[in-house]
């Protein structure tokens, strides 16, 4: 079975709390599964909004039934797959795609600095392109609206590769000293250091911190050294380093 197969499975069999977020610009819904435990603190964990990077979907489905087994307080929101109609695309072997049906990079289409990043593009394309305005796609308006409904304390943004994590978008004074301090933590837990994203804009986590003034991360998982998409036989690897990072927020928070 390919990860979209996978995740219908897995989905099915969540006995919890479950359901879709919204649909894809092909019409494909995009699935959650959550833990609650206690109404607070509130986690939504996102993942492969870019599409050759569904090794983090994979991931997805690790921690959350490694959630579901800790005990740990909180509620968790799981978006295993943002873009499964990209992910398609991979499938079908274009194997460096990124964006969506639309050829639009989601993680550019966010209303938080949108266009301003360095490498985005302004025409169609595989990567980068930024769409005709900030929430064009089907898919980054779903995302916006769960988020603004399940009001999270905290996001996890879960993208490949690199091991490493990203966590400014302009904050400043005790906001920043908050972030930083969260980064640190999950930094502590993966072994990944923290970096700066440099002149990068419109993504999920610029949005998070700009508009909703809550802590973000872009978790990048995955040797550098390995080739899109990472193939499922480094699930387990990837897992390991990062089986303790939900556990860690709920501690923090």
């Amino acid at each position: 079975m390919n990860v979209l197969e996978k995740l219908g499975v897995f989905y099915e069999s969540w006995t919890g709390e479950k359901g879709y977020i919204g649909c894809t610009e092909n019409g494909v819904l995009i699935p959650f599964f959550a833990v609650r435990r206690s109404e607070a603190p509130v986690i939504l964990a996102q993942y492969a909004i870019h599409a050759r990077e569904y090794i983090t979907t994979y991931l997805s489905m690790m921690q959350a039934e490694e959630f579901l087994k800790s005990g740990k307080r909180g509620t968790v929101y799981f978006v295993p797959a943002v873009n499964p109609d990209g992910i398609a695309e991979v499938i079908g072997g274009d194997r460096t795609y990124k964006a969506n049906a639309n050829m639009v990079d989601l993680n550019v289409n966010f209303d938080a600095g949108w266009g301003e990043g360095a490498k985005n593009v302004r025409g169609k394309s595989s990567e980068n392109y930024i769409g005709e305005r900030p929430f064009s796609e089907s898919e980054t308006k779903a995302l916006r609206d769960f988020t603004l409904s399940v009001r999270p304390d905290v996001t996890l943004s879960y993208h490949s590769k690199g091991e490493e994590i990203y966590w400014e978008f302009f904050q400043e004074g005790k906001a920043r000293e908050r972030d930083f301090e969260i980064a640190n933590a999950v930094s502590a837990v993966t072994g990944y250091p923290i970096k700066s994203a440099g002149l990068s804009a419109g993504g999920y986590k610029d949005w998070c911190v700009e508009k909703l003034k809550i802590p973000a991360l872009t978790v990048e998982v995955g040797n550098d050294a390995l080739s899109h998409p990472i193939g499922e036989e480094f699930a387990e690897e990837i897992f390991y380093k990062n089986r303790d990072v939900i556990k860690v927020l709920t501690e923090i928070l």
